[in-house]
């Protein structure tokens, strides 16, 4: 197995294509880097660290960003305004036909229309999260009081970053290897693990030390879960009728339709996090204005995303109906039995048409039911290790790993496709 990864990296860096690639996603990678090291103005360090201490949730959106909320760098809001987009467009697929028809009938064309539209949503949503993030901030004394201009600059600074991330991430996706959008966050997991690992090392005394260890054998077990899950299946058998193709009589041909156990990836963990920063940003940029219900109800609102148990209960909850929800969204049994039943296919044992599609939904919902549960136990798990440890120096961020490994996956497949296609 080693020789044969050997060869394989040896025919990656020998093709001048593929090394180009790959040193593109490296350069690339290493400029976001850069970017997410620079500091915006008036940031006060000490209560930047001790905040993010004792939010886990802001810890979580920190993954989203690629590492540089936590260092409120210029790329603060690092791919999240996007990925919001993108989301929106796809829910506009349910809500507005010409999103439907430009994203399902109209091929390549419509792909890059609804790219284009996801990229002007972007930049309105960009600017109001840099305004509320900042009035967030303001508010918890991580940032100096900012002055109307001094504002005005920093809204403008963290919209315009995360737009530069969004097309460097588009240039990866391009000239490189991979998605280049989950790469960025693959980035910013990678980029905090020594930070974090030393110090849990340093925090570490002789009585944490088997703590420490039971948590490396999880943490190993859910990498070890997560490749499975992630590529887990349910097979629906299909079977194809006999066709005269001229005066010859061509035989049914017998197949499979597959259907992921995570059919929804990790979206719905995005919009999970996506719903529960929405009161927050808006009762702070309330509470800024003077408002009087709205300071005591963002003070309760933090507290009650600090408490790990409400918090990780609340967002449990809202994985798994997300996780339904989404699911609905982009996998419509109706249009598979539908295009099944057009290429004259059928489910052997059920009849093409209506008992088709209610099959295949029966199906899927069984199926996500499980898949729902495993994403929503791997959000919480820091929470729930927290809870009942009381040990706040390990995260083992189950989101986290889930996004690493399964971008991981994904580029080491692409790789391997490249150099076997070069083989050929």
């Amino acid at each position: 197995m080693l020789n044969s990864f050997l060869h394989k990296l040896k025919l990656a860096f020998g093709d001048p294509e593929i090394r180009f690639r790959i040193l593109f996603l490296v350069g690339a990678l290493a400029l976001f880097r850069l970017l997410a090291s620079i500091p915006i103005p008036g940031v006060d360090k000490g209560a930047l660290a001790s905040f993010f201490a004792s939010n886990q949730f802001f810890g979580l959106l920190n993954i989203f960003s690629g590492g540089g909320l936590a260092q409120l760098s210029i790329v603060m809001l690092g791919v999240g305004p996007f990925i919001t987009a993108s989301i929106i467009m796809q829910l506009g697929t349910i809500i507005f036909p010409q999103v439907k028809q430009a994203y399902f009938e109209e091929g390549e064309a419509g792909r890059a229309k609804f790219i284009g539209w996801s990229r002007l949503i972007t930049i309105p949503i960009a600017i109001l999260q840099g305004i509320g993030f900042l009035f967030l901030l303001e508010s918890q004394g991580v940032i100096a009081h900012l002055g109307s201009v001094a504002l005005v600059a920093n809204i403008a600074l963290v919209a315009a970053g995360s737009l530069l991330l969004m097309w460097l991430g588009e240039l990866v996706t391009e000239f490189g290897i991979g998605n280049g959008i989950s790469l960025i966050i693959l980035a910013g997991i990678l980029a905090s693990l020594p930070a974090s690992i030393s110090q849990a090392i340093f925090a570490a005394s002789a009585a944490d030390i088997p703590a420490y260890f039971s948590f490396t054998v999880l943490a190993l077990l859910m990498i070890y879960a997560v490749v499975v899950v992630s590529d887990a299946e349910r097979s629906i058998p299909i079977a194809y009728a006999r066709a005269m193709r001229g005066a010859a009589m061509s035989q049914g041909a017998a197949t499979y339709l597959p259907i992921r156990l995570l059919q929804a990836g990790v979206i719905p963990i995005i919009f999970a996090l996506s719903l529960m920063l929405l009161p927050q940003m808006a009762l702070s940029m309330l509470a800024s204005f003077k408002i009087a219900f709205a300071s005591s109800a963002a003070l309760w609102y933090t507290a009650f995303l600090s408490n790990p148990w409400q918090y990780g209960t609340t967002y449990f909850v809202l994985v798994v109906l997300f996780t339904y929800f989404y699911t609905a969204v982009t996998f419509e049994p109706h249009r598979v039995a539908e295009n099944l039943q057009k290429t004259g296919a059928f489910v052997p044992g059920v009849r093409p048409g209506r008992e088709t599609e209610e099959y295949i939904g029966k199906v899927v919902n069984r199926i996500t039911l499980p898949g729902a549960c495993f994403l929503g136990l791997l959000a919480v798990s820091p929470s729930i290790i927290q809870g009942v440890t009381g040990v706040t120096t390990i995260v083992l961020g189950g989101t986290a790993l889930l996004i690493a490994v399964q971008v991981a996956l994904d580029l080491a497949h692409k790789i391997d496709a490249q150099v076997s296609l070069r083989e050929y």
